[in-house]
């Protein structure tokens, strides 16, 4: 992890793990048709999972990937490989913490009603903001199906509340 600082503040970057990630899967080339080893698609996904603690542009799409640890198909180690090429090209994207005049924290949080095909389960997402900068951020399939919209993001006002507290 490289940490930058400066007079109005410091960022935080994995750019040299994201560039070993990529030269040890060889350079993020499309699945050939093979069966997908569960071992490596799992060791992959927990690298990602690991980045995603300094990159929130990619949690939602880890968290669609984490889904199919357990019996991985072609599609699903697919979605992966895209998503080591995005990094690739945005591997210099860093975590940015300045200086604020804003004190306080703000939460915010959103939910999709009924996305997932598989189980009509809903997904939550939150980020909240410390001083001006984002300090957490989530995206999580919801333990229930959701009867509406309203009580999807209701689900999703309340886990920000808790993540809050």
């Amino acid at each position: 992890m490289e940490i930058a600082r400066s007079k109005i503040g410091f960022s935080v970057s994995q750019r040299k793990y994201i560039l070993d990630l990529l030269t040890e899967t060889g350079k993020v080339k499309k699945d050939t048709g093979k069966p997908v080893e569960t071992d490596r698609y799992q060791r992959l996904v927990g690298k990602l999972i690991y980045l995603s603690h300094t990159r929130p542009d990619i949690a939602f799409a880890v968290s669609m990937v984490i889904q199919h640890m357990h019996s991985p198909k072609e599609a699903h180690l697919e979605a992966v490989y895209k998503i080591l090429r995005y990094l690739e090209g945005t591997s210099g994207k860093c975590l940015f913490f300045g200086k604020h005049q804003k004190k306080g924290v703000e939460i915010f949080t959103d939910a999709d009603w009924a996305r997932s095909i598989e189980n009509r389960k809903s997904t939550t997402g939150y980020c909240t903001f410390v001083w001006g900068n984002m300090t957490t951020w989530r995206s999580k399939k919801q333990n229930v199906v959701a009867r509406s919209s309203v009580e999807a993001k209701f689900r999703a006002v309340a886990q920000g509340i808790c993540e809050g507290l």
